[in-house]
Parts: structure tokens; C-alpha cells; sequence
């Protein structure tokens, strides 16, 4: 199905264009890989079950604070502040285009509570103070690849430093980490539990836990009430998610 080009600009990293397909809206970077995708009438709704995914953590923590790094169209950042409206949502983004295309073609949310840096998430990581965050979302991608820093050992660390007590990081990879490598045993290094989901489009989430949690079961009344706010079938996701630790 072919959609019609909305939008198209330029930068030195290349082509931000945003294409209507029916009812999404869908950002993308020069390339077949969509960046970002909203269902147009609830722009805060993800439509990638990656990105759905990415947000199971909040069945274990309701964070007063979170991080998002890498914003693109801004669905991560739309989705926390529709769940938690008094929710404080730090997003760092590289690219100021992609920020203005955020606001003005991906309902980017303007709350006090909502802000945004532009500029390396790295940097912008190593300023959050230690314990100061209570979520952090990394999904740092360009036109064809993964940022290498969400496969760094410094960027886990820092991650770790700055997560609060019972603080949860997720990460997506286009490509698993070799779970036995030493970017695995470093992440096991930093944090009390580990667990994964695998999208149907072959994307990894990975769910780093700074504190011990209890599982939960499908029926469980944090889903439903979650499943209510944001229908996003968390049941189903949950049921998909493998413990590592």
C-alpha cells in the first residue's frame, strides 16, 4: 500500500520524510525502516509492538521521572505522559529537525512536565544525577542502524548510575547482544534482573531491572488497569517476555 509523502526535509545526517498511510502517520529516514508510527486519531497510542513493548516496565514501577533517549516522532514520549499525566518526561533527541517534524506533524505534547534536549543522549545521560531518573527508554536509531552506544558498556553504566533504586532501563536492538558476550555479563554486573522480548519483526527488547520484582500473571489486576489507560494488549506482551535472571 502506497502512502502519500506529507513532508520531506533535510539535514547533515540526510532525509526526514513523513508519509500518511490511511490512518498512521509514519516517520522515516531516507530508508525502508519506519522511525516512528502513530495512529493519527491517538497519536499517543505506539502501533510498533516493539515500542508497546517498551513500556511493560510500568506494570512494575510508576516512575515520577523518566528519560527517553532517542525521540523521533515522539510516540515513547506521548504514550508515558498520556499514562502518567503528572509524570516528569525528559527526551533527548540528535537532530533538531527531526524535533520541529516531532512538533509539527506527530502531535508532540506541549506540557510543563514534557522536555526536550537536543544533543548526544550520552552527554545528556552523563548530566542526570545519580539515582535521578526512574525510567529510561533507549531507542537511538539513524537511517540504517543502531546507535553503537546502546551496545557500550559506558552507556549501561551510566544507565545504572542513574536509575533510582528500583529504576528499569529498556533498550531496543534491531539485533540481540550475544547474551553470553561481555556486554551481557556487564549488564548482569549492574542490575538485579534481566529479561527480553522479541518483537515479530525480529527487534529485541531488553528489560533491566535495578531492584528485585515480582512476576506478574496474565489476569493481573496492574494490566488490566494499564490495558484501560492505553490498549496496547499488555497481556499478550507480558505473556511474550522471557526472564534472562
Amino acid at each position: 500500500m502506497k502512502g502519500e509523502i506529507i513532508h520531506y526535509t533535510r539535514d547533515a545526517l540526510g532525509g526526514i520524510l513523513v508519509i500518511d498511510y490511511r490512518k498512521h502517520r509514519v516517520m522515516t529516514f531516507d530508508s525502508v525502516f519506519e522511525q516512528s508510527k502513530i495512529d493519527r486519531r491517538r497519536p499517543y497510542l505506539p502501533v510498533h509492538e516493539y515500542c508497546r513493548a517498551m513500556l511493560l516496565p510500568l506494570a512494575f514501577v510508576q516512575p515520577s521521572h523518566a528519560t527517553v533517549l532517542g525521540l523521533g516522532g515522539g510516540v515513547m514520549a506521548s504514550a508515558l505522559l498520556h499514562l502518567l499525566p503528572e509524570c516528569q518526561v525528559h527526551a533527548v533527541e540528535l537532530r533538531p529537525s527531526v524535533l520541529q517534524v516531532a512538533r509539527e506533524y506527530f502531535s508532540l505534547p506541549h506540557r510543563a512536565n514534557f522536555t526536550v534536549t537536543v544533543g548526544d543522549a550520552r552527554d545528556a545521560l552523563n548530566k542526570v544525577p545519580d539515582h535521578g531518573t526512574d525510567l529510561i527508554l533507549a531507542d537511538m536509531y539513524s537511517s540504517n542502524r543502531m546507535s553503537p552506544a546502546q551496545a557500550q558498556r559506558e552507556f549501561i553504566r551510566q544507565t545504572s548510575r542513574a536509575l533510582s533504586n528500583n529504576g528499569w532501563l529498556a533498550i531496543n536492538y534491531h539485533r540481540a547482544p550475544d547474551l553470553n558476550g561481555p556486554f551481557f555479563r556487564h549488564l548482569r554486573g549492574e542490575f538485579a534482573a534481566l529479561l527480553l522480548f522479541r518483537s515479530k519483526t525480529n527487534n529485541t527488547v531488553i528489560f533491566a531491572s535495578k531492584g528485585p520484582f515480582q512476576a506478574l500473571h496474565g489476569k493481573d489486576p496492574a494490566l488490566t488497569a494499564l490495558e484501560k489507560s492505553l490498549p496496547i494488549d499488555w497481556r499478550r506482551l507480558m505473556a511474550r517476555v522471557s526472564r534472562l535472571t
